[in-house]
């Protein structure tokens, strides 16, 4: 090895609530998907798998801001600039690497978010004109809560899409660039050059203790909403 040259690596980047939320999240949305499409009694199962789904994204949410520094929005959500100057580069065949979420990958993270959130709360508000209905429809007119449902259905398309343009981004940085992030997905560990690091990360505790107010949340909006 050149004198001064960069040592590579083990670089702890994602800790596990992070990659637990990750693959179940994965794990519950194929699931509820399968669950719905059966109808009937699965019905009962596809609430609760979509509690569950609601409870990993407050979690994920509130992790975002108190979480590991890795984990952190602030940490991978970058502006315009940085967006539009990261895409010139992909088109360039000169991507800049990142240790955790590039800043288009950033932006996916927070859309994935955004529309599984849409997703779980139109859940609880619609209702099949049959026998289901959702345990805050209750909250809406009839008409209302129909509509939800609606757009519980197109919103699962959409979530689809973003889905697809995920794995295929992980594709490409895997293949074309070489870079080990799913298997970091399951690790939590990349390889890297002497120097970088992801930041502080958040013990275990914490991550159990936002877990044990989102549960105490959701049981309480749904019990008694």
């Amino acid at each position: 090895m050149k004198p001064g040259s960069a040592t590579p690596v083990k670089v702890k980047v994602w800790a596990l609530p992070v990659r637990l939320v990750h693959w179940l999240l994965l794990a519950l949305v194929g699931f509820s998907w399968w669950s719905g499409e059966q109808g009937g009694d699965w019905m009962e199962r596809h609430s609760w798998s979509g509690y569950a789904i609601l409870t990993l994204l407050l979690f994920r949410i509130g992790w975002g801001f108190i979480g590991s520094d890795s984990a952190r929005f602030a940490s991978f959500v970058r502006g315009p600039r940085a967006s539009f100057a990261y895409l010139r580069s992909v088109l360039k065949r000169q991507p800049k690497a990142y240790l955790g979420h590039n800043p288009l990958g950033g932006w996916m993270i927070m859309a994935l978010l955004l529309v599984l959130l849409v997703q779980a709360v139109t859940g609880l508000l619609g209702n099949d004109d049959s026998d289901y209905e959702a345990p805050l429809a209750h909250w809406l007119s009839h008409d209302t809560s129909s509509l939800m449902s609606t757009l519980h259905g197109y919103n699962f398309d959409l979530l689809l899409i973003l889905l697809g343009l995920h794995v295929a981004a992980v594709l490409t940085h895997v293949v074309l660039q070489r870079d080990d992030l799913l298997k970091a997905m399951f690790t939590g560990v990349k390889t890297r050059l002497t120097g970088e690091n992801a930041g502080r990360m958040a013990s275990n505790w914490r991550a159990l203790s936002i877990v044990a107010v989102v549960v105490l949340g959701v049981y309480a909006l749904i019990r008694f909403g």
